[in-house]
């Protein structure tokens, strides 16, 4: 394992991943949250945070901007769909089995 970390490297990799999640509109926040344990929100709320501890301004609605390509509110009117029941319960068994770890 490398000692040091490549910011660059690091960088590019997450653009990448915001680049992904931005062309796969489809894939939906909940089935994120089932399969990976976190989304694009959660992303974003790391965003914040980031810029939080190194005295940047930028807040949760900005850095969605910023993980989503365009305001939440668009995003969410143009590609989110209602959770389905299936979808619901899986999240829900999720958060069950996390809360006995």
């Amino acid at each position: 394992m490398l000692q040091t970390p490549n910011v660059e490297l690091e960088a590019a990799a997450f653009r990448q991943l915001l680049s992904h999640f931005q062309q796969h509109t489809e894939v939906q926040n909940i089935e994120l949250m089932v399969l990976a344990d976190f989304c694009r929100n959660c992303l974003a709320k790391w965003y914040a945070a980031a810029a939080a501890e190194r005295g940047m301004d930028i807040n949760y609605e900005q850095a969605r901007e910023i993980v989503y390509g365009m305001p939440y509110s668009e995003w969410k009117e143009k590609f989110q769909t209602e959770a389905t029941a299936e979808q619901l319960a899986a999240y829900d068994a999720k958060q069950k089995l996390k809360a006995k770890t």
